[in-house]
């Protein structure tokens, strides 16, 4: 107080000096303003005027100052009045303030808490309270280490809170759990700008409250948990209430019934179970039971097999349905293939029978039936073990034992057993059997066992008679002529005979010791004209081939003897090599060539001489033709009839010589191969008609008569229009000349699908079968008397085969002649190939 009434004393001065000041300036300027106004004055009265205004401002200066001090005098004694006011104000307050501050540290102390505040959010905190019921005998300010008296989900819970309140002032209300088991209740708020927290532990009531809100929320995570992982099984899940009706349903349910969630099957009451099942499962339910059954459930147009489980519990039922389709499909499956195995294993020829864990007969095959030759009814009556043994033995059907029952024990002790165990049976009947005896071991170790019964009798008759076939083999390849050698996959020799060791000059110490093929190869060079045919000899051995194929070699050695070598692929990977000694056939070989190089000039010669011939008898007759034509037709002068006669004698002898000249031309022209076909439509009818045009004259002359029975639309086919006449003229030319004065000759014509058949038919003296074997051979006509029969068919017959048809001959001498000529209707025109190897133009 003192302070302040100086303080206030120094402004009461400071404020009179100022104002005795301001009077003196306002003075001043007056009489400085009053001395301008007169400046017109003279100087006398300028001093004067000095001394006056001096003692003005002097007066005005003390006025001042005692006006400052009256002022304040006045304002000390009014502050002096208000500062004991002040003063018991302020007494009064801290007096409150002291009552209010021992009512609320009696309100702490009244239960046990700690109080934190923090004045400012980066401010130490203030713990008031017991902190004692926290962390009993500890610093006050272990209560802020918060993780080492609570639980740690409620530690990190309470540290969020606060960091929540001091940063913005959110208040919270916890319920916290210490690691001893007690609840505490945390309330923190944010009071005049401090952040509070107050920290209590709540009674008995609460504290069971605490403990049944926590059981709650946890029975609440677990019911929830529990709904997620049923909701997510794959099973459909329902809850029922108590009148049956559905309160849960989990998305297996929902998707199963076509909802888009459960809180529509719930609000539809859609049901997965059909009404006779849901009435099976309420009849359960009511008796107290647990419903479980296989039901079918139809579900997306498909019929699906439900294992269900429905259980009362609670205000209601429980009911799950597993998805059973799969297993019944495997089911079914595993019975169609067990069945499948039964029967496979009935085929089997091998023997096989199984016995239980009892040793009882549960299978055996038709093969089993059979080896032991049991009746079905004793099988069928699931016989043991033992019993199926001794049977056996007083049939005199097992080996015979010295001791039986000790021989039966270690059989039977194949029960016990973890490893198949082999026997060899061998039977009083010759029979050998080797049996196998698998044990089924099972989870609980024992599961019975299999028998397997192979009657190996056989394969030992057969085991004898290869080891013999071998031996045998072996002497056939020693006694063979040819080299023989066999070299494996990887190249080495596997067998060879004496006579490949004598061709090559192979010593026994290298054939014992089954040399690589490079090492024989190098061996056999060196004994060879031309080295390097080896090297191919060894590619054909071990090289690598995309396919194995057999390759011939001919090699000749240095004392010029000729060997053909063969490289052969066997099935099992091996190359066969052989060599034949080759020299005497390479002779008779170049004698045969050098006789066929004869044999063909031989034949050119007779070409060209028959060529010769035939041109020089055709140009003398072509001119005598066309002079008997002349003389004939009277150009040159009437004839009278004996020479008219003589004339057409002329012509026909001529043209008949001419006719056999080109035949036997045509026939050295097909030998040679120089014929040439010239495809196209051949109608049957017009062919017919324009051969019998040709014979005419013949027939008038022996009056034969003719038949012709072609039909007029018996069509065409495919060949040489030309060559069809010409062997339609031979055939009837050759009827003509075999037929007796007033025969009669017949040509038919028929059509089928394939082909078509011209027959000629005489009743003349027939051909000999010699004239026949001629005309099936096509062998080259002979000068005898039927030459130009011979001939003309021989032609025919060889005109038919270009079309690729055939001719039939029947014939008998005395008996006339049948001769049928079959064409085929198509012919293929692409590049046909004639005998001779000439190409057919279409």
């Amino acid at each position: 107080m003192s302070s302040t009434r100086a303080l206030s004393l120094s402004m009461l001065g400071a404020s009179a000096l100022v104002a005795a000041g301001g009077i003196s300036t306002a003075l001043g300027q007056h009489l400085a303003g009053s001395a301008d106004a007169l400046a017109i004055a003279p100087l006398v009265d300028d001093v004067r005027d000095y001394s006056s205004a001096h003692s003005v401002i002097l007066l005005a200066g003390f006025a001042g100052i005692a006006v400052a001090f009256a002022m304040a005098a006045t304002t000390l004694v009014r502050e002096r009045s208000r500062s004991r006011q002040n003063s018991k104000l302020l007494v009064r307050e801290v007096s409150e303030l002291r009552a209010r501050h021992d009512r609320y540290a009696t309100l702490i102390a009244s239960e046990p808490q700690v109080i934190v505040s923090w004045p400012s959010r980066d401010a130490e905190p203030i713990i008031e309270g017991d902190a004692a019921i926290v962390v009993p005998g500890q610093q006050a300010r272990r209560v802020l280490a918060f993780g080492s008296w609570l639980v740690p989900s409620h530690a990190q819970a309470l540290e969020h809170a606060l960091n929540a309140l001091k940063n913005g002032g959110e208040r919270f209300r916890l319920g916290l759990r210490g690691l001893d088991g007690r609840y505490f209740e945390a309330d923190g708020r944010a009071i005049s700008g401090q952040a509070v927290f107050r920290l209590r532990e709540t009674t008995v009531d609460r504290q069971e409250l605490s403990r049944t809100r926590d059981a709650l929320a946890g029975a609440r995570g677990d019911l929830s948990a529990l709904r997620t992982m049923l909701d997510a099984m794959a099973q459909p899940i329902w809850l029922r209430d108590h009148d049956g009706a559905l309160i849960w349903v989990n998305h297996a349910y929902a998707m199963a019934v076509g909802a888009m969630d459960g809180a529509e099957v719930i609000a539809r009451q859609i049901e997965i179970l059909d009404t006779k099942s849901r009435e099976a499962v309420r009849a359960a339910i009511s008796n107290g039971s647990m419903f479980t059954g296989r039901v079918t459930v139809t579900i997306a147009a498909t019929k699906l097999s439900f294992e269900v489980v429905e259980s009362p519990g609670g205000n209601g039922t429980a009911g799950m349905a597993s998805d059973v389709s799969a297993l019944e499909t495997a089911r079914v499956d595993l019975d169609r293939l067990k069945d499948a195995h039964a029967r496979t294993l009935d085929r089997l020829p091998t023997a096989v029978a199984i016995f239980d864990a009892d040793k009882r007969l549960v299978f055996h095959n038709a093969a089993y039936r059979k080896l032991w030759a049991i009746d079905d009814a004793f099988l069928a009556s699931a016989p043991g073990d033992s019993e199926l043994l001794d049977r056996l033995r007083s049939e005199r059907k097992l080996p015979e034992q010295a001791d039986f029952r000790k021989w039966k024990g270690e059989l039977l002790s194949s029960y016990r057993a973890t490893a198949p165990q082999d026997h060899w049976w061998y039977l009083p009947d010759g029979r050998t059997l080797h049996v196998v005896v698998t044990p089924n071991v099972h989870g609980n170790g024992a599961g019975g066992v299999t028998y397997v019964f192979d009657d190996v009798t056989e394969r030992f008759r057969l085991e004898s008679r290869y080891n013999a076939l071998m031996r045998m083999q072996g002497e056939t390849l020693d006694s063979l002529r040819e080299g023989v050698a066999v070299f494996g996959s990887d190249g080495g020799l596997k067998l060879s005979n004496p006579a490949f060791s004598d061709l090559w000059q192979l010593d026994d110490e290298l054939i014992t010791s089954r040399p690589h093929v490079d090492v024989v190869a190098r061996h056999c060079a060196a004994l060879s004209a031309d080295s390097s045919i080896w090297s191919d000899i060894r590619l054909a051995v071990a090289g690598l081939h995309d396919t194995r194929t057999r390759h011939t070699f001919r090699v000749v050695r240095l004392d010029g003897a000729a060997l053909d070598c063969s490289a052969a692929p066997l099935p099992d990977g091996s190359t066969l090599l052989t060599c034949t000694d080759m020299t005497a056939s390479v002779s008779v070989e170049r004698a045969l060539t050098e006789r066929n190089d004869a044999l063909e000039k031989a034949s050119r010669i007779r070409d060209d001489f028959v060529h010769h011939v035939s041109y020089e008898l055709r140009s003398p007759l072509t001119s005598a033709i066309g002079f008997a034509q002349l003389l004939a037709e009277e150009t040159v002068g009437p004839l009278n009839a004996k020479q008219r006669e003589y004339a057409d004698h002329i012509t026909r002898s001529s043209e008949s010589l001419l006719a056999l000249i080109n035949d036997i031309l045509d026939l050295a022209t097909i030998d040679n191969g120089g014929v040439e076909m010239v495809m196209g439509d051949v109608d049957v009818a017009e062919a017919v008609a324009g051969a019998i045009r040709g014979i005419e004259v013949r027939l008038a002359e022996k009056a034969v008569k003719l038949r012709v029975d072609v039909p007029v639309d018996i069509g065409t086919f495919q060949g040489d229009a030309k060559r069809v006449r010409q062997v339609l003229y031979n055939l009837l030319s050759n009827a003509v000349s075999t037929s007796h004065e007033g025969g009669a000759i017949i040509v038919s014509a028929e059509r089928d699908t394939a082909e078509i058949r011209i027959a000629v038919m005489d009743d003349g003296s027939g051909l000999t079968p010699e004239q026949l074997e001629r005309l099936v051979s096509r062998a080259k006509a002979t000068t005898n008397v039927g030459l130009s029969v011979d001939v003309g068919l021989s032609l025919a017959s060889s005109f038919v085969e270009l079309h690729g048809g055939r001719i039939e001959v029947t014939s008998a001498p005395g008996n006339g002649t049948r001769i049928v000529c079959a064409f085929p209707i198509m012919h293929v025109l692409d590049e046909i190939k004639d005998k001779s190897g000439k190409e057919v133009a279409a």
